[in-house]
């Protein structure tokens, strides 16, 4: 496997072609992401069981899933735009991918382990504290990640490129949310022991997830070299004075692209659905499914288990869907793949609400994984086209707003919706649901891009 690195050549004033990378060049610019989604599903799949562990309402629940947002509302656009105007010996975008790993694998290792800082903090302060330390890195290392694809990769291959790493990241996805699971089988305690309130099989996933989270992002660390400034601006048509000038913040708002503008309805939508689905799924089943409750009970932790295999399980389909969404894009158009992919999530989040055995849950997953993989790469796809090459970095930070927003305006109101739905979250999960579609329906109404 080669550094994606470009042939030597000599550079005239003229705009040059990004090189055609070959495929396991791209592989290795995305490869880190796999080990950040194994901690991102990690903890989408366990932060309401560790913190109903510790102590946390279920009404508040989607109070404390703020802080993913909240995070991604703030830092995004600040690294989008610093790492736009940074280069070290490592690159421009590498530095922040690789710092924000550090500090998201340490806060994972201390998050599960709450309890044991009591005389430091109180355990849910505590854990909520460790969560909003750890969304903040992941969010300092997801942005570079995306602006790096458009940073390497020719338009040609831009499809490819954003495919490969949702197929990375839902295979990540499936290992993160698989290994309570499997912890389980391998005879691992997944029920607190005495003195205990988080069961060992989540605290040893955790452990796993971190080292998984290092690992691969030093790789893409190690194996990427990312085009000096001198060369990029050649392959981007970059005047030399003009990437020097300043421009102010208030300004990048007022010239924001009308793409960008076109896809923030439909990742309204959906994000507010995604939101609901991470947030209340355990809760939803171990009710509706296993008749409890109770966060310590071995009914719940048994449900805590079957959340994480039923989200591997939507990782999977969206993995393999990943793998013909380029040629679906390319065949139909990106926003009719992106519409009929966002209706089959949509359908498969309500039929939960009609299912009573467990393994049927898994049918659901295949419009779930659907939806996750256009979610993961055909926004980017569309939006990339239309960025300025010298801010795609902030402009890429800038279009995190539309995930965030959703996603803190779905914490705000979640508490209230499961008032209103009857304390069933299993019915949140149906609103979920609905929101998936209208952002189908929207996804098909709005966007106007000629390349879509």
């Amino acid at each position: 496997m080669s550094n994606a690195q470009p042939p030597a050549s000599s550079f005239t004033a003229a705009k040059q072609n990004k090189p055609k990378l070959r495929f396991w060049q791209i592989w290795n610019i995305s490869f880190g992401f796999l080990g950040v989604q194994i901690g991102y599903s990690l903890q989408n799949a366990n932060t309401s069981r560790i913190l109903s562990a510790i102590g946390a309402d279920p009404h508040h629940l989607s109070l404390f899933w703020l802080a993913a947002p909240l995070a991604g509302f703030f830092v995004q656009p600040i690294v989008g735009l610093s790492s736009d105007k940074t280069w070290t010996r490592l690159g421009r975008r590498i530095p922040f991918i690789l710092g924000g790993a550090i500090v998201s694998a340490l806060a994972m290792f201390f998050m599960p382990n709450s309890e044991h800082f009591a005389e430091l903090l109180p355990p849910l302060f505590f854990g909520a504290t460790m969560l909003l330390l750890m969304d903040t890195s992941f969010n300092v290392t997801m942005q570079p990640f995306r602006a790096l694809v458009s940073d390497m990769v020719s338009e040609s291959q831009r499809n490819q490129g954003y495919a490969i790493q949702s197929f990375l990241i839902n295979a990540g996805a499936v290992i993160g949310s698989l290994l309570p699971f499997i912890l389980t089988s391998l005879g691992v305690a997944n029920e607190p022991g005495p003195g205990q309130r988080v069961a060992p099989t989540v605290i040893w996933s955790f452990y796993f997830g971190g080292g998984a989270l290092l690992f691969s992002v030093l790789w893409t660390a190690l194996r990427t070299k990312e085009y000096p400034p001198a060369e990029y601006a050649q392959y981007n048509n970059i005047d030399e004075k003009e990437n020097k000038e300043k421009v102010s913040f208030l300004t990048l708002i007022k010239n924001i692209p009308t793409t960008m503008l076109q896809l923030a309805v439909t990742q309204f939508f959906s994000w507010f659905s995604l939101f609901l689905m991470w947030v209340y799924t355990t809760q939803g089943i171990a009710q509706h499914i296993w008749q409890t409750t109770n966060p310590e009970s071995k009914e719940y932790n048994e449900a805590g288990n079957w959340t994480g295999v039923i989200f591997a399980a939507y990782s999977v389909f969206a993995a393999l869907y990943s793998l013909v969404l380029t040629p679906l894009a390319n065949r139909f158009g990106r926003k009719n793949t992106y519409m009929l992919s966002l209706i089959a999530g949509g359908i498969g989040l309500i039929s939960m609400m009609f299912i009573t055995d467990k393994y049927w849950l898994l049918l659901p997953m295949v419009g779930v994984g659907i939806a996750w993989a256009a979610i993961l790469a055909l926004p980017y796809a569309i939006l990339s086209s239309s960025l300025p090459a010298k801010q795609t970095g902030v402009y890429m930070g800038i279009f995190n707003i539309t995930i965030t927003v959703p996603q803190i305006t779905a914490g705000l109101l979640g508490g209230l919706a499961l008032t209103a739905l009857g304390e069933k979250p299993i019915h949140v999960i149906g609103l979920a649901g609905v929101s998936m579609i209208l952002a189908g329906i929207f996804a098909k109404m709005v966007i106007k891009t000629p390349n879509s």
